[in-house]
Formats: structure tokens, C-alpha cells, sequence
């Protein structure tokens, strides 16, 4: 079916204000500015619902921004249909090539079962992907690293991931990437990605009712995010060194899991009480932060679907950004307008870090005041690990990854949202 951009309106016989309209073997989406992007995003999903299988993007108006609104609102996880773009100059067909090569990356990954996706086989996903976009994009092997699992992560102290992961037949690991275009092995590093990778969360023995844990292959969305949004900067010619720290496990119930009342002392020192095994994330993230710190790098970025507190504040339609460091959120907003992504902003102060105290250990894994913010407080435990903590260090809470059900932008599944602006302000952040 061939699609096209008008600036007409309807006729009156497709009710008010309709957007899209059907002749022979034509749809008509009808806008009211030829930079409406959410409009012909919301077109396409009509389309995809009603199963039209090979759209052809004809006539004038298609601007790079609009085919990839088009691509994003037309995909679905079980749509295997193709897009017939319009020809573009080299430089934005290019750049849609890219979105969406590593777009899909994320948006796969996210979706496919945990029997697939295990913490290793995520850690090696990541890396290969990683490993292939930079031959593809640099021409040269830029890429090393290595692939910590099972019991060798108790032996090298990674605490936090150890213990998550020991109650799973699936065995914990954690991806230590460097991504060095300078091949020389004293170069500075620019920055450290920190990503939660819990392929599958049971909850543990603090176990999610069935409705909540149905979607729980989903909870590496912050690893799959910062992976795709790495190989975007870099297929967009990243010339500084960045490392990758992807901390993967799977959160289960056994005889070996970890339980209520453990305390977990991690390799800086930090002694954490589990008070609920479903608070795991920050548990795994804080190996990833400690490592992170010890590059010294300009600045450390972590990303993971960590609470359902920010997702209450800002539902599936934002990612939640926490920090104290106003110049790097601004930056960060500063890219994600450019690349039309939701970001919003949550509250985190030094008071909060008070606001996850253990009578046993020097905090706990989730807050201790009757009436607390919980993304603020989980931010509050992940600052434990990151020595100044005040500077150079943003956490996002990524609610955005994925949609249970879907709206008019998106079909049920993961988004790929984020991927843009994180590799932008890789790219900014390096000039």
C-alpha cells in the first residue's frame, strides 16, 4: 500500500479531523504540519493494526524524522512486514540505517523469552553486537572484553551480582567492555556505561504476584539501552575510549538464592542488608558502579528498569533522570530535544542517602522512612558506589523501555526510546 503526507484535511464523510483516509491502493495521512512526526507515528500504527504488510512512503514530506516515525509507530514484535522507504540523500538515509540497526538491537532483545536471553548469553549479545557495529562502522577491531560468570564472580568480589545470581541454574555474568578507538592501551577513559541486566526477575523471595512478574524478561532494558546507544554513538564516529559494565543475572527462587537478612559486603567496603530480594537491581548495578569508579573516567552513565516508583511518576511514557550534577542533566535534556526523546527529571538530594539506614549493615537495599520516594532512594543506595557522587554521575531509571499493551505510538513490546539521545550525548560530550 502506498502512503502519503497531505496537508489537506479530510473530507467530512471520515469524521472530524481524520487522520488517515483510504483510495484504491493508497493511504492518506493528513497533518496539519509536515514536522507533525507524532502524527504520522500514530498513522503508522493504525496501519500496522489493520495489517497492511508493505507500506510504500511516497510523495513529498518525507523527512528523515518522518520515515523513522513511521518505522517506529509501524513495528510490532510480531510484524515481520517491510518498509518501502522514499529515497533520502545519503546522509539521512544513512542515519535512518543506523536507528534503526540499533533500534532493533534493543527492541529484540527486550522482547525475546529468558529462556533465550540469559544473563551470558545477554553478555554475549552485547558484545558481539558491539564487536560487529565497530568493524562495520570504523574498519578497524576497537573492541576487547571479557565475560565474567558464575563462581568466578565470588572469586574476583563481585558481591552484589554473585549473590542475585547464585539462586538461578542460569549462571550470573558480567560484561566488561572496552571500547578504545585510540588502541592505545593508556588512553584516558571518556566514559563508563553501567547497565542492569536481570533476565528474568522472580522477585525472588520476596516474590511479585503473577501479573507484575509477567513481563519481567524485560528488566535488562537498561543493559540492552546502553548497548545500543554505545554502538550508535560509535557507528556514528565515537572517537574516544568508553567502557561497558553490563551486570546480568537472573533473580530466583532456590535453595542457593539469597535471602532476607543477608548482608552483602561489597570490594569498597560498603556492607548492604537485603531487606527485600526484590529490590535487586541496585544490588547488581553497584559491582558494575565500583568498577566504573576505578576507570576514572570524565563521567559514568547507568542505566536499568530499577523501580516501580518511577514508573507510577511517569508511567511507561518517560525515562526518569536522577542526579546532582545540573550541567550533565542538561546536557542530557539538550540531546534528547534534539532527538525528540522523553526524559523527566526526579528528585535526588543528600538527604535521601540518609533514607536507607540498616540496623545491621551500613544501608539497605530499600528505603527506611513509612513514606519515601523509591527512585530517590534507589538512587540513594547506587550513590554509595560512585565516590563523588555529587559530580559526573547520572543514574536513569528507563521506564520508557517498554510497553505492556499498546497505545497510539507503540505496539506492546519494547521501544527502543533512549537510544538517540544517549549516543548524542556520547558524541557531544567527545567533541
Amino acid at each position: 500500500m502506498q502512503v502519503i503526507l497531505s496537508l489537506q484535511p479530510a473530507d467530512e464523510i471520515w469524521g472530524n479531523n481524520a487522520l488517515l483516509t483510504f483510495s484504491n491502493n493508497q493511504a492518506v495521512v493528513h497533518l496539519k504540519s509536515i514536522s507533525d512526526s507524532v502524527s504520522v507515528q500514530k498513522a503508522a500504527r493504525k496501519l500496522s493494526n489493520q495489517g497492511i504488510k508493505t507500506p510504500k512512503l511516497i510523495g513529498e514530506g518525507w523527512s528523515l524524522e518522518n520515515c523513522w516515525a513511521f518505522y517506529q509507530g509501524f513495528y510490532s514484535a510480531k510484524n515481520q512486514s517491510q518498509i518501502c522507504f522514499p529515497t533520502l540523500i545519503e546522509s539521512d538515509k544513512e542515519d535512518l540505517e543506523k536507528r534503526i540497526k540499533c533500534g532493533d538491537f534493543v527492541r529484540k532483545i527486550i522482547n525475546l523469552p529468558s529462556t533465550i536471553i540469559t544473563p551470558q548469553a545477554l553478555a554475549k549479545c552485547a558484545a558481539d553486537f558491539i564487536t560487529n557495529i565497530a568493524l562495520q562502522y570504523q574498519s578497524k577491531s576497537a573492541v576487547s572484553f571479557q565475560i565474567i560468570s558464575g563462581q568466578e564472580l565470588e572469586q574476583q568480589n563481585y558481591q552484589g551480582i554473585w549473590n542475585v545470581g547464585k539462586g538461578s541454574v542460569n549462571d550470573a555474568a558480567m560484561l566488561q567492555l572496552d571500547f578504545n578507538p585510540t588502541q592505545d592501551q593508556n588512553a584516558p577513559v571518556f566514559a563508563c556505561l553501567v547497565g542492569k541486566g536481570i533476565t528474568f526477575d522472580s522477585g525472588g523471595y520476596s516474590i511479585k504476584p503473577s501479573d507484575s512478574m509477567s513481563t519481567m524478561r524485560t528488566d535488562m532494558g537498561g543493559a540492552a539501552l546502553l548497548t545500543g546507544a554505545l554502538a550508535m554513538a560509535i557507528a556514528s564516529g565515537l572517537t574516544k575510549r568508553v567502557k561497558l559494565f553490563l551486570c546480568c543475572a537472573e533473580n530466583m527462587v532456590s535453595n542457593n538464592a539469597m535471602k532476607l537478612g543477608d548482608i552483602i559486603t561489597y570490594s569498597n567496603g560498603v556492607t548492604a542488608e537485603v531487606l527485600n530480594t526484590d529490590a535487586e537491581g541496585r544490588l547488581v548495578l553497584a559491582d558494575g558502579l565500583i568498577e566504573a569508579d576505578k576507570q576514572n573516567p570524565q563521567f559514568i552513565i547507568d542505566c536499568a528498569t530499577l523501580t516501580g516508583a518511577a514508573k507510577v511518576a511517569v508511567g511507561n511514557d518517560y525515562h526518569s533522570v536522577l542526579s546532582m550534577d545540573n550541567q550533565l542533566v542538561s546536557e542530557l535534556f539538550k540531546a534528547a530535544e534534539q532527538c525528540r526523546e522523553p526524559f523527566w527529571r526526579l528528585p535526588f538530594e543528600e538527604f535521601h542517602r540518609s533514607q536507607i539506614s540498616s540496623s545491621f549493615a551500613d544501608i539497605g537495599n530499600v528505603g527506611s522512612v513509612p513514606v519515601g520516594a523509591g527512585a530517590s532512594t534507589a538512587t540513594a543506595f547506587l550513590s554509595y558506589f560512585v565516590e563523588n557522587y555529587a559530580q559526573n554521575w547520572l543514574h536513569i531509571d528507563c521506564s520508557a523501555t517498554y510497553r505492556k499493551s499498546a497505545c497510539d505510538l507503540w505496539g506492546a513490546g519494547a521501544t527502543g526510546l533512549g537510544v538517540q539521545t544517549l549516543a548524542q550525548l556520547l558524541l557531544t560530550k567527545s567533541q
